[in-house]
């Protein structure tokens, strides 16, 4: 039981790595990847534009722009990793921090920022980028993706043809300790429903440590399920792009479910909200800073003489002009009329609804004058 607590801590013998923190490339006896110079730049260039617009979304938050903010900080390689692991087809369904994923499906930082500001509740069509609407009650949308990646098995999407697809949903160490993740293990194993589970162990559910929540490591949690579980490392795009890969394609040939956990480190707080200096040590911060994502790869970029000064100050130059394009959009958003909160909640007119709608309307309507 020890050294199963200890593997909750480190990444341990199991633990999935391609690239090491210091930018080495370390081979993989079942899960190695090629990668081209063209496509790691591509990877680099993702992280470094969504960190940049992670943090100006949390500067927006603490200049009262934005309601609220999550931040990736730290996270960029897992979600990277998994979100250009995803094909067209496929859907992914995420939590409320996956905006590296929502990245990867085409949509743009400021399609996010309306939730966070309270104007609308995610302004992105989820069929058409096979994305689906973030989801804040934590767990929930394992039912969601379980039920969704069921529907895929029994419309036929699953197989050997180019044409299958595959589910993927993203959920965070905490999410474990809820019931609606289980009971999503329990129906995708029991239909062999084609859906990879994606756990970012961060290493704290807002102020609990994973070893509060688990005698063994998260990924260990599968084999009870009757479906594998894999441990990679969170920090390594390259190794999280390559087991998403195996995992997607193991889905998709009706081989599926698979849980993956992604061992990595919330750098910042839970979300702006929260006081991280309160539940850890600096110690611990700065010791994951040295396993910082992007630093690795910039590092061996540069050894394989793959990227020189004018592409990195290129890529610095994009994400700049991406936070000014949020910083832009964000002040600029219009406030919505006061009727809007009644007009998406059913699909069908409903009386109890209109009533309150009209009583509110009139009741908003004494402050017109701008007396109160």
């Amino acid at each position: 039981m020890i050294a199963g607590l200890k593997a909750t801590d480190e990444g341990g013998a199991d633990l999935v790595q391609l690239l090491t923190p210091e930018g080495e490339r370390v081979q993989h006896p079942d899960f190695d990847i090629d990668i081209s110079a063209e496509e790691l730049r591509g990877l680099y260039r993702d992280m470094v534009l969504v960190r940049r617009a992670d943090r100006e979304a949390n500067a927006l938050q603490r200049k009262g722009e934005l309601g609220l903010w999550v931040p990736l900080l730290g996270q960029e390689a897992a979600q990277i990793g998994a979100g250009r692991a995803l094909r067209p087809m496929d859907m992914a369904f995420p939590s409320y921090r996956e905006h590296g994923v929502a990245w990867c499906r085409g949509i743009q930082p400021t399609e996010i920022l309306g939730m966070f500001r309270g104007t609308d509740n995610g302004s992105w069509d989820p069929v058409e980028h096979r994305f689906h609407p973030y989801t804040i009650v934590i767990g929930n949308q394992v039912l969601n993706a379980a039920g969704y990646a069921m529907g895929q098995k029994f419309d036929g999407k699953v197989g050997d043809d180019a044409d299958s697809e595959a589910t993927m949903c993203f959920f965070g160490d905490g999410a474990t300790s809820q019931g609606d993740v289980h009971e999503g293990f329990v129906w995708a194993a029991v239909y062999d429903a084609p859906l990879v589970f994606f756990c970012q162990n961060n290493q704290w559910a807002i102020s609990e440590p994973t070893e509060r929540q688990s005698r063994l490591p998260l990924y260990q949690r599968a084999r009870g399920y009757g479906f594998p579980g894999i441990r990679v490392d969170g920090n390594d795009v390259l190794a999280t792009l390559a087991v998403s890969r195996w995992a997607l394609e193991e889905c998709r040939q009706g081989n599926g479910p698979i849980l993956i956990e992604a061992f990595t480190y919330r750098m910042d707080a839970h979300t702006t909200s929260d006081d991280p200096s309160r539940y850890r040590l600096s110690d611990e911060l700065e010791l994951w800073k040295l396993k910082d994502p992007i630093e690795r790869v910039k590092v061996y970029l540069v050894k394989q003489q793959w990227a020189d000064h004018a592409f990195f100050d290129s890529v610095e130059a994009d994400a700049e002009q991406l936070a000014i394009g949020m910083r832009d959009y964000c002040v600029n958003l219009p406030d919505p009329p006061a009727e809007r909160m009644f007009s998406q909640v059913y699909a069908e007119a409903n009386p109890v609804l209109d009533a309150q709608r009209d009583e509110f309307l009139a009741y908003h309507a004494g402050f017109a004058g701008g007396e109160h």
